[in-house]
């Protein structure tokens, strides 16, 4: 089969993780496998991308615009399956089809969106919708929000798990410049943007002692919001930004915890990667997390610096605690391995061909 991935960017985030992962796999099943994007830049998601030998096409310099829909339409044509990734992507495949004759594939990464509040938009996302053939959900809880907001009959839908490679996180080193014995380390790796929600975890490590350390992996426009929390909390000898990082794995080996701290989910990679690490995973009790960590890891609510403080601190405090979360955890992820989600996702495309 011939298929094209088509994503907004190829910067940081859930999305452009799982595309630059899923395309190399999905071409090893004997698949022709390209990813076009609308906003082009040199990422590392782009450079992995073309190591493996996929095809990577760049339209512009932003993620709407004419000049993304003409190119779509033309690219669109070549291609047996079109697999679409967030808002302008979904959209204006969408309107493609009208001019080209193809089938559409889409996923729906989280459990809502901005455009899920603007009352007058719900018409536009029914019509979208129904043009594709099927519309593959991250959890089953972004499955049922999605069917109540368009509130109206769709045979198309369904739910495909999120993966990542169980084995290569769990086989890690831990990052030897990172790790100090005498520090207990807590580490968030997230965009940020205005879905996450640093603040609170922020917040926790400033409620403990000087032995505890926080590290936020990431980057993106709420960066300076974040930064001033951290000097008017007066914590940032505790607090480090990593910034963005190829070597996930290894900075989640050498921290003690993993924490994601969210306003909302679809289903989060890293809550996954933090499981498959073996180290104990703590989430906000919302939509998207819950799925994944009740009964394995833990979760606080949402928001509740406090509660959160005090799930670290027994963390550092009960060894015994501490080995049996991390356990639990890492049986968790082996649920979610990424060899799983491609065979389905390929599964899905030679239905909807043969169809």
């Amino acid at each position: 089969m011939r298929i094209l991935q088509v994503i907004s960017s190829l910067e940081t985030g859930g999305a452009e993780k799982l595309v630059s992962q899923i395309a190399p796999m999905l071409r090893n099943l004997g698949n022709e496998v390209d990813v076009a994007v609308f906003k082009g830049c040199d990422t590392q998601f782009k450079h992995n991308l073309e190591d493996e030998g996929i095809k990577v096409m760049k339209f512009g310099k932003s993620c709407y615009g004419l000049r993304n829909l003409i190119r779509l339409t033309r690219v669109m044509r070549h291609y047996d399956i079109v697999h679409t990734h967030n808002t302008a992507p979904q959209l204006y495949s969408a309107i493609a089809k009208v001019l080209c004759s193809v089938v559409l594939c889409t996923t729906e990464h989280n459990t809502s969106n901005r455009r899920r509040s603007w009352k007058w938009y719900v018409s536009i996302d029914r019509w979208m919708y129904h043009q594709y053939s099927r519309i593959i959900c991250i959890s089953d809880k972004a499955e049922q929000n999605l069917r109540e907001y368009l509130s109206a009959n769709f045979d198309n839908i369904c739910t495909i798990y999120n993966g990542v490679d169980v084995s290569a996180f769990h086989a890690a080193l831990p990052d030897a410049e990172l790790s100090h014995p005498s520090k207990f380390a807590v580490v968030m790796v997230a965009g940020f943007r205005y879905q996450k929600d640093q603040d609170t975890v922020i917040r926790a490590i400033a409620m403990l002692p000087d032995n505890y350390e926080l590290w936020l992996v990431g980057d993106g426009e709420r960066r300076k919001i974040l930064e001033k929390l951290v000097e008017e909390l007066r914590v940032s000898s505790s607090v480090k930004f990593l910034g963005l990082r190829n070597d996930v794995p290894n900075v989640l080996h050498a921290a003690d915890v993993v924490v994601m701290s969210s306003h909302f989910e679809g289903l989060s990679l890293s809550n996954i990667e933090g499981m498959a690490c073996g180290k104990p995973f703590v989430a906000s009790d919302v939509d998207g997390l819950r799925e994944v960590t009740k009964n394995y890891g833990l979760l606080f609510p949402h928001g509740d610096a406090q509660a959160l403080s005090d799930i670290i601190k027994r963390l550092h405090d009960d060894v015994s605690f501490y080995q049996f979360i991390a356990d639990r955890c890492y049986l968790r992820a082996q649920q979610y391995d990424i060899s799983k989600m491609v065979e389905q996702y390929n599964q899905v495309y030679q239905d909807l061909v043969l169809k």
